[in-house]
């Protein structure tokens, strides 16, 4: 007989949610504050306060390391604006209790269980376990990375601009490009939004800026994984699935726009042939939530905008400094339905079975991601009476926390930027993250389970 099992009832665990709570509102507060600190006079080169609303959408494209600007970084900001910008990147990139722990490591202070909580739910991960020693880790490969990204670029930028603004190039390009950020200091103020434009045929600029891109949306675990494993057949399930998955993208990414791109005079028609192949491997790169170009977006093919778009949304690693649905979600979800295909009731890799909950998750963030970027795009699209694949391309680039844009962001109406603004928040703090925080108050096992029922798909 089938009947309702009664499965009983346990403790919540509030801490859990307690941290993802922290994480959401920590994320707001750094927001608010960065706003507040570039709407100053200093902020701006010209000495006057900044908009209220252009200061909200720079602090929050900065903080959730997207790189969607309204105003040009290089030509609108002081050097006070721009470090302000730098260090809300690499907050944002990080997580802010990442680097408040570095206060913990000098000092040797214990860090309390409900500190490691929140730093494990601020770099998305799962447990609790090793995260002291994970986050150490962070911060030193951070600073590895990040400083042999800034001498490399430092060593192009200082003989065309001088010894310290070369150095603070360097830097700056080498932050924002290492948490996928995208911002970047080369606009004039004839072009404030050039991007790369200008560097697409140097091929030191683009292989470091690809490097710092790739390393970032990798995630700290594989990190750590890697360099604890150093095999790939001992590697975890989570670590193949990414290195994998990014290959595939980043190959799938190159070729489609050599394809689709190589006759485009707007793009990359009018190139040397290996100029051809060195832009189009910086597009595929920069797709995966970057942020910079090196070819107009606004005169990509059609088929290419759809290519970029799915990248967008696809995005970096679970655990990184990139957005997105994130690579592990795509290949759960492409895995279940090669599994649905084949009849069989588990889904698997390397040997290992997926849990359902992961696949659950997958699904979630597949249709809350692409729902919710839909709606704003229909949103933009409806207030600016512009054309729904520019709006489409804003609203998947500010919700992946990507930062490329057509040309539309600098454009757009209040309502539309807040629509953006609220887009990546929710993408960098995560729509599973948020909704636990403030839809649930504790976890429970179900206190009942139904009879099992069969429904006919397709």
């Amino acid at each position: 007989m089938n009947r309702v099992r009664y499965l009983g009832r346990r403790k919540g665990r509030r801490p859990a949610m307690h941290a993802a709570m922290v994480v959401a509102l920590g994320f707001l507060i750094i927001i608010l504050t960065g706003a507040v600190l570039l709407t100053l006079p200093i902020s701006a080169r010209s000495g006057e306060p900044t908009d209220f609303l252009d200061a909200l959408f720079t602090a929050t494209s900065a903080t959730c390391v997207t790189g969607l600007v309204t105003v040009g970084t290089a030509t609108h900001w002081s050097g006070f604006g721009q470090a302000v910008i730098l260090l809300l990147i690499q907050i944002g990139g990080l997580g802010f209790m990442s680097l408040a722990s570095i206060a913990s490591f000098l000092t040797r202070r214990t860090i309390t269980l409900r500190e490691r909580m929140v730093m494990s739910a601020g770099l998305n991960l799962t447990e609790n376990a090793g995260i002291v020693r994970l986050t150490r880790r962070v911060l030193l490969g951070t600073l590895a990375f990040e400083g042999a990204g800034a001498v490399l670029l430092a060593t192009r930028f200082v003989p065309r601009v001088g010894l310290w603004q070369g150095i603070k190039m360097g830097v700056f390009h080498s932050v924002s490009a290492f948490c996928n950020a995208g911002f970047d200091l080369i606009g004039t103020p004839d072009n404030p939004f050039a991007s790369l434009t200008g560097y697409a045929d140097d091929v030191l600029v683009n292989l470091t800026i690809m490097a710092l891109i790739v390393i970032g949306g990798l995630g700290f675990f594989v990190w750590g994984d890697i360099w604890d494993k150093r095999r790939f057949r001992r590697l975890r399930l989570h670590t193949k699935l990414v290195l994998i998955t990014t290959a595939l993208l980043l190959c799938a990414g190159f070729v489609l726009t050599l394809l689709f791109e190589w006759g485009n005079p707007q793009t990359l028609g009018e190139m040397p042939v290996q100029d051809k192949l060195l832009a189009a491997a910086f597009q595929s790169v920069t797709l995966r939530t970057a942020g910079f170009n090196t070819i107009d977006q606004a005169a990509l093919t059609g088929p290419s905008q759809a290519v970029a778009c799915l990248l967008m949304m696809i995005g970096g690693s679970p655990g990184s400094t990139a957005g997105g649905i994130k690579t592990v979600t795509a290949a759960v979800l492409v895995l279940s339905a090669i599994s649905a295909l084949r009849g069989r009731t588990t889904v698997s890799a390397f040997g290992r079975t997926i849990i359902s909950r992961s696949i659950m998750n997958a699904v979630a963030m597949m249709i809350v991601g692409g729902t919710l970027s839909l709606t704003g795009a229909c949103v933009i699209s409806y207030v600016e009476s512009a054309s729904f694949g520019a709006c489409l391309f804003e609203a998947v680039s500010a919700f992946a926390t990507v930062g490329l844009s057509m040309g539309l962001t600098p454009t757009l109406s209040a309502v539309s930027r807040l629509i953006l603004i609220l887009l990546m928040y929710l993408g960098r703090v995560g729509v599973l993250t948020l909704g636990v925080a403030v839809l649930m108050r504790h976890r429970e096992p179900p206190k009942m389970q139904y009879p099992d029922g069969d429904v006919m798909v397709g």
